[in-house]
């Protein structure tokens, strides 16, 4: 029986010595080159009720539910959605530099609470090529802090973020 204790203990401080060291803070983004006028790209990408024609996960659950709140593309405005594969959420805008830079707070409330910032930056190329930014930053907390020293953000998040630009990218261009 002292064994097992010893065990125990053992194994809760491993995992409090990885909580310890783990980097908390992440920062994840990705960059597309989109073939229309950067003010399009700012207008399209600002509205929350655009998300669904790009975003990933929306795409990739046709039984989503989605309620919009507020004047969409401004400071205040807020999205709630629950997916069918039990993800629930709130995503608010938080920040809004006209044509410069677009964020929003990401509230997940299931299957686990986390808080981050997604950010969105445009920057003209050339009068008809758009550079954009799409990321999101926050902090792992525990027991996310662990986990992600195995599996890590870009892992989890980096193709969704590809996907998300490609479709984007797709999107806008088809409408020329």
């Amino acid at each position: 029986m002292t064994l097992f204790f010893y065990v125990i203990i053992g194994i809760i401080t491993f995992v409090a010595f990885l909580h310890a060291w783990a980097k908390k803070e992440y920062n994840l983004s990705r960059t597309v080159v989109i073939n229309r006028p950067k003010a399009e790209v700012y207008a399209f990408i600002r509205q929350l009720k655009k998300q669904p024609l790009w975003l990933p996960w929306f795409l990739n659950d046709p039984k989503v539910v989605i309620k919009f709140k507020g004047e969409d593309g401004k400071e205040g405005a807020s999205s709630y959605w629950k997916g069918s594969n039990n993800v629930e959420g709130i995503q608010k805008i938080v920040k809004v530099k006209e044509g410069k830079v677009f964020e929003t707070q990401l509230l997940f409330i299931k299957p686990y609470k986390s808080l981050s910032l997604n950010y969105i930056a445009v920057k003209e190329v050339e009068p008809d090529r758009t550079k954009m930014v799409w990321g999101v930053k926050g902090v792992h907390k525990f027991p996310a802090s662990v986990l992600m020293l195995f599996y890590g953000m870009d892992r989890a998040l980096g193709k969704d973020f590809e996907a998300g630009l490609y479709n984007l990218k797709t999107y806008l261009e088809r409408k020329q």
